[in-house]
């Protein structure tokens, strides 16, 4: 077992980048995606097994779902995924007017709805956008991002965070019950050299987690945005965390390999293997979305 803040890899697959790790508690395994692989992949930590399919477009996420299986934001939309089956369905197009757009990271909140993000896989536009999908259909609930990552939901559903990874900042919104987003502000800012902030986590407590993409790293912030710990790693590209185990105090890290030359990857063996180490507060039960695509209103 991992010791308390000290990561190990407990898979050393080489994703080139991973990421969107989420815990499922009925088959204790660990699932997340490589994005630019398009592979889909399972952690047993009971056996250390791993276990992967091919996406028919790059994954950016996926969250599971109520009545079984997954969603998974793909380059092309939003389809379903049968892990008994190997099946993916045909994806529900988000945006198929910006081609060159990609779903990135989501997260489901505590009332069922899953949030998620779209951006320019170049890297340069501010095209990217953050969704909605509840009872009521897709809605737009924030454009103009170049990258987005989260958004991640505190205990109570009532705040979301929101990251926009190139200006290094992430952002806090309140979050009705009806699910609207108002008092947009910085959260928390990360200083030009401590790398990207990707994808955020929030713990049983209200704690923010972000991976730092260049950052060798992952820090933890209290809710009122103090920076209470740094987690290093021997690599410098941490794309999120997601808490698991019985306990849910084991953290999952997925890193990435993506940006580095093979002189990088040689100074970093374990760059794009998953990770876990101990925590001192559990996570928040991974939430299950309740409502299926409909196209956007």
């Amino acid at each position: 077992m991992s010791a308390l803040f000290e990561p190990r890899c407990v898979w050393p697959l080489q994703a080139e980048l991973g990421e969107g790790p989420v815990w499922s508690a009925a088959e204790n395994a660990l699932w997340f995606v490589d994005i630019k692989q398009q592979r889909l992949h399972r952690f047993d930590p009971a056996g250390g097994e791993g276990r992967s399919w091919a996406a028919p477009a790059p994954p950016g996420f996926l969250a599971p779902c109520e009545a079984g299986g997954f969603i998974v934001g793909l380059k092309t939309g939003l389809c379903r995924f049968d892990p008994a089956t190997g099946a993916f369905s045909e994806p529900s197009p988000v945006e198929p007017g910006l081609p060159g757009n990609r779903l990135n990271d989501g997260a489901v909140d505590p009332a069922g709805r899953l949030w998620f993000g779209s951006m320019d896989d170049g890297e340069e536009q501010a095209t990217g956008a953050l969704y909605r999908l509840d009872a009521g259909g897709l809605s737009l609930a924030e454009p103009g991002y170049v990258i987005t990552n989260g958004p991640a939901v505190s205990p109570d559903g009532r705040r979301l965070y929101h990251t926009d990874t190139l200006e290094q900042v992430i952002y806090a919104f309140d979050l009705s019950p009806g699910g609207e987003l108002s008092g947009k502000r910085v959260f928390a800012r990360i200083e030009p050299r401590g790398g990207y902030p990707d994808g955020p986590t929030v713990d049983a407590a209200g704690k923010v987690w972000t991976g730092l993409f260049g950052g060798w790293g992952v820090r933890c912030y209290s809710p009122h945005g103090e920076l209470l710990r740094s987690v290093c790693f021997p690599c410098a590209n941490i794309t999120k965390i997601a808490f698991g185990g019985e306990d849910l105090l084991t953290a999952y890290a997925t890193t990435a390999w993506k940006g580095l030359d093979g002189a990088g990857r040689a100074e970093q063996p374990l760059a794009g293997g998953l990770f876990t180490f101990r925590v001192d507060t559990p996570g928040q039960p991974q939430h299950r979305v309740r409502h299926e695509f409909t196209h956007p209103r």
